[in-house]
């Protein structure tokens, strides 16, 4: 039994998963009874439709999009939906077939004709119906798809239900076929099978050849020609399902046109915004340039690269007339006429004035009209500073030096060790004070050798750093105290080291013995540097912001040349004759692997000026784990 019912449970889910599956192979739309050709749309075209008005609305206010998005924006606002630009031209044809009758019946009237007077008067009231309608926008308010979706709305009655009702009389007050009102009826069966479900327009189509049937049937019984007008009357009722039919497959197209529209052009506003925002950071400039020097967009690296000072407004703007951007102007003069532009591009340099002279590498690219009257040529520049360039260069230059200095310092190391420890053996079997000197001699470069290849081995690219939360205030105030011992230092008063640290904890991010390495590199080459005296060398740590800590090492003394300041973080540059020039590369390279940074300020004070090197790290909550502070 459990068996039987088992099975039974499943050819029931399997029931209806078919169902499912043929309701989604109908769609929305196939149930007639209560879904409109332009009712709601499906899931997410909705969004979309509702997406393109907003970003119509956004885009008019960024002057930069204006380019990107004239055209969408041209055909968001072009009348609104299908449903209400169809609506207002049933009502005006509606105004216009009243006019007409009305005009009929006076034309014949006027050429003596007998007009009965009820089809004057129904005419008359048709008429003026439906020019109000049409007119008048508050009797339209609340006309919408579904308004129209069912046959007791009253936005149904107004308009399809008081054509058919009215076109009927007019049909049977002249039931001897002088006029043919019949064709009337045309209108609400369009009117219907365009803006109602296909279910509800054959109802109206229905209705209108029930009517022409009915008033048929009564001209026979008057004694009419029984197969003549049968004839006739079937005739018409065929072709008014006929029209029913076509009006709606035509309107449902629409609909899915109208709908596949509405979804491309979001997906188009949205590549669009994608683009700009991948165009705004980068750190290369791009300009959207005309023949006539206009630009069309500019991403904020063009706009400030082309500014003195301040940043140049937002595109659209005009390149000529400003004397500093003459050589650009010429440039794109140059390349339009031309036709190209060097793949690598050119050097433009841009005067501001007697002291501001900024040297530019453009690239082009341009974009080719298909057609005679197609739209204009335009040209995207593609704007660097040359200084960038050349850092850029040198920065991988620096990194390829880096890693071939990495490679030699690992082969270095082993040949090192062996020399060290020969000459610790030749130590020991040397008696005469010659040889002792020349053995202390190699012992001294072979250390040298070995604090160089560490330090290369350091910055070497390797293991991913780990950092761990760390007190800085109790590390920095026991590395600075080691240093001191180990550098002899006086303690007191007359100590040239004096420190500045908060009583409380600091939480950072590093790790602590290379937190410990940066501040001895400072501490060495700040004593080295200081004027001897006591306090020459401070060290300060406080609280930056909620996010950060500043660590300074200053040193009172003569401030660093500007010629050597430029060079103060390359590697291999020192001032030292026996200098390995990696002690400031090596904390800038420490410092920006666990997020923080290293700068060098210059203090010109009267009483106590001095170089002053600021590290800021990057400071933890205060309930996070300590790490041990010493190794």
């Amino acid at each position: 039994m459990s068996e039987a019912r088992s099975n039974r449970d499943r050819r029931g889910a399997d029931r209806r998963r078919g169902d499912r599956r043929r309701s989604e192979r109908r769609g929305p739309a196939a149930d007639g009874r209560d879904q409109s050709w332009f009712g709601p749309p499906h899931e997410g075209e909705g969004e979309a439709a509702a997406g393109v008005d907003s970003a119509s609305n956004a885009t008019a206010d960024a002057a930069d999009s204006q380019f990107f998005f004239q055209q969408a924006r041209r055909l968001a606002h072009a009348g609104g939906s299908a449903f209400q630009r169809l609506y207002r031209a049933f009502l005006a044809a509606r105004a216009a077939l009243g006019l007409a009758l009305v005009g009929a019946q006076a034309l014949a009237a006027l050429l003596g004709s007998t007009t009965p007077f009820w089809t004057l008067a129904l005419s008359g009231v048709y008429a003026l119906e439906a020019v109000a309608l049409w007119l008048l926008p508050r009797l339209q308010r609340g006309a919408s798809a579904q308004s129209l979706a069912r046959l007791s709305s009253p936005r149904w009655w107004l308009s399809i239900g008081l054509d058919l009702g009215l076109f009927g009389l007019l049909l049977a007050l002249d039931r001897s076929a002088g006029v043919s009102y019949g064709a009337l009826f045309v209108l609400p069966v369009l009117m219907a099978g365009v803006l109602t479900p296909r279910l509800l327009a054959l109802a109206t189509a229905a209705m209108a050849a029930l009517m022409t049937l009915g008033v048929a049937w009564w001209s026979v019984l008057q004694g009419a020609d029984a197969g003549l007008r049968m004839t006739q009357a079937g005739l018409v009722g065929v072709g008014f399902f006929v029209i029913g039919l076509l009006a709606s497959e035509l309107a449902s197209r629409l609909a899915r046109e109208e709908r596949a529209a509405r979804g491309s052009m979001e997906l188009a506003r949205q590549q669009a915004q994608l683009n700009r925002l991948v165009i705004d950071e980068m750190t290369e400039g791009v300009l959207v340039v005309d023949r006539r020097g206009h630009v069309r967009a500019a991403n904020p690296a063009a706009r400030g690269l082309l500014a003195e000072q301040q940043m140049v407004r937002t595109a659209p703007f005009q390149l000529r007339g400003v004397p500093a951007w003459e050589p650009l102007v010429a440039a794109v003069e140059q390349a339009f006429s031309a036709g190209g532009w060097p793949e690598e591009g050119r050097d433009v340099a841009l005067v501001f004035n007697a002291a501001e002279r900024r040297a530019l590498r453009l690239r082009m690219r341009f974009t080719r009209r298909r057609e005679v009257h197609g739209t204009e040529d335009l040209c995207v520049l593609f704007v660097e500073d040359v200084r960038n360039l050349l850092a850029r260069s040198r920065q991988e230059k620096l990194a390829a030096m880096g890693r071939i200095s990495a490679g030699i310092a690992h082969e270095i190391r082993n040949p090192l060790a062996a020399i060290d420890q020969a000459n610790a053996l030749l130590a020991e079997d040397c008696a005469d004070p010659q040889s002792q000197r020349l053995t202390a001699m190699v012992n001294s470069n072979v250390q040298r050798l070995k604090r160089i290849v560490d330090d290369v081995m350091e910055v070497a690219p390797g293991v991913p750093p780990q950092p761990v939360p760390v007190d800085a205030s109790a590390l920095v105030s026991e590395a600075c105290l080691d240093w001191a011992r180990t550098n002899k230092l006086p303690a007191g008063p007359d100590s040239p080291l004096g420190l500045s640290l908060p009583t409380h904890a600091l939480r950072i991010s590093f790790e602590p013995e290379h937190l410990r390495r940066v501040l001895i590199n400072l501490l060495d080459n700040a004593l080295r540097h200081a004027t001897p005296g006591p306090r020459s060398v401070q060290v300060s740590l406080r609280a930056q912001s909620e996010q950060w800590v500043s660590l300074g090492v200053f040193s009172a003394g003569e401030l660093i040349a500007p010629e050597v300041e430029r060079h103060l973080f390359e590697p291999f540059f020192s001032t030292r004759s026996r200098g390995s020039g990696l002690g400031l590369y090596i904390c800038r390279e420490l410092c920006e692997r666990y997020g923080g940074r290293i700068d060098y300020r210059s203090q010109r004070s009267a009483a106590l000026g001095g170089n002053e090197f600021v590290v800021t790290l990057r400071r933890l909550p205060a309930d996070a784990p300590l790490a041990p502070a010493s190794s």
